[in-house]
């Protein structure tokens, strides 16, 4: 792993660190904000959905206008500009009470994550070039590690106080900002615009076949999400939904490279995508019969769903970024990206709500429909695969290219 993350730029090594302590300070001080607004503060339950809901809302809700910052003033500012946001409303959120300035520092939170995650992956896609699959499955893995990491020192440091969470999380987000401005080079992919932002925008949202690719992987998000929604509510115990965290970390740390190497040198990326998507719907075939029979879901069900859909994703994704950047035609690329974010944030908002209902009316039911939604994603992905127009533009459903021991050391 070491040798093949020293065989990239360094750049694109120091965003591979980068997402890594973006993750830690975003997943140490997060999961234990409901509980510091409620138990710490005293605020009413509808008070704490609103400050989380902010949060969510300026992120999914700006990532379309972060993209477009980035790919119009690079995306080196804009991802310090994020960072130091951070920065600023992770301190904020340790040492205020009142409740508009808790909606404040929560929306600052989240339009920071609106202005690095389009730029980071756009600036990955450019450093990566023609290694950009490779890159990805990579960048997945520091990715997963943070998610671990970031809970289990943020559980730590709540034992002594919430505060010092926040300015644990503060200081990780200063650093970052202190160290790309010290040694993260400028990058732009094209040059600057000359059109309006409207006009960006309406060329992605008009770009067919790219319009067609992220609506068509808008239900692969929902899937994923029920590790954190379906599944939790089902199992109702702690100590096994924290199972199924580490379990879906662990697999995507250990399995993510080796799966992506394997895929590469015998599917296309349609193939792989399409077949990572399938294993996604599979997941909840195991947990129909427990709700056709109205029985309580055993942990190694919801086990056994968790690596199947963590599996799929670890499939999917590097495959899927490297066809955003495909499908973008190379321009626009970070609002390519914050599009498609935007897109899958208001997917899963709207399948959440589905799902829950499901659940209301029956198990059975969510995971039946869960497992339709992944079959027709792999449907349409699939259909798209077979459009020529796209595959001779974008060489996207072309033989698979087989590794080199130079190109992927291992």
């Amino acid at each position: 792993m070491w040798r093949r993350l020293r065989s990239f730029d360094r750049s694109v090594q120091l965003l591979m660190v980068n997402q890594l302590a973006i993750n830690v300070g975003f997943y140490m001080l997060m999961p234990y904000l409901a509980g510091h607004l409620s138990d710490g503060l005293h605020l009413a339950a509808w008070s704490v959905g609103l400050v989380l809901g902010m949060r969510n809302l300026s992120q999914q809700g700006l990532f379309l206008l972060g993209g477009t910052l980035a790919d119009r003033l690079g995306y080196r500012p804009v991802i310090i500009a994020g960072c130091l946001l951070r920065t600023a409303g992770f301190g904020l959120l340790g040492f205020v009470d009142a409740l508009p300035a808790l909606l404040v520092a929560s929306a600052m939170t989240g339009f920071a994550g609106a202005l690095f995650n389009p730029a980071v992956r756009a600036y990955v896609a450019h450093g990566a070039g023609e290694r950009r699959v490779e890159a990805f499955a990579l960048f997945n893995v520091f990715y997963q590690a943070g998610i671990l990491l970031g809970p289990l020192i943020g559980v730590a440091l709540l034992a002594v106080d919430f505060r010092l969470v926040c300015v644990v999380a503060a200081t990780i987000f200063a650093a970052l900002t202190l160290l790309q401005l010290s040694a993260l080079p400028p990058c732009h992919s094209e040059a600057p615009q000359r059109g309006g932002v409207l006009a960006d925008w309406w060329d992605v949202a008009t770009n067919r076949r790219f319009r067609t690719f992220a609506l068509s992987m808008v239900g692969s998000y929902v899937l994923s999400f029920q590790i954190y929604l379906a599944l939790p509510l089902e199992l109702g115990d702690d100590g096994a939904v924290s199972l199924l965290f580490v379990v879906s970390a662990l697999v995507a740390l250990l399995g993510q490279v080796c799966v992506t190497d394997w895929a590469r040198e015998r599917w296309t990326a349609s193939q792989a995508i399409t077949r990572g998507l399938v294993l996604m719907a599979l997941a909840f075939v195991p947990l129909i019969p427990y709700g056709i029979a109205d029985a309580p879901m055993p942990v190694a069900a919801a086990l056994a769903c968790t690596v199947l859909l963590t599996l799929g994703t670890v499939l999917a994704y590097p495959f899927e970024m490297d066809t955003i950047v495909a499908l973008s035609g190379g321009h626009r690329v970070a609002t390519h990206y914050g599009f498609y974010n935007t897109l899958a944030g208001i997917g899963v908002a709207t399948g959440n709500l589905a799902v829950g209902r499901l659940l209301d009316l029956g198990p059975v039911w969510a995971w039946t429909a869960l497992a339709v939604v992944g079959a027709v994603c792999a449907l349409a992905v699939r259909v798209l695969a077979r459009d020529r127009a796209t595959a001779s533009r974008y060489r996207l459903w072309g033989r698979p290219r087989r590794i080199s021991s130079t190109s992927t050391p291992s």
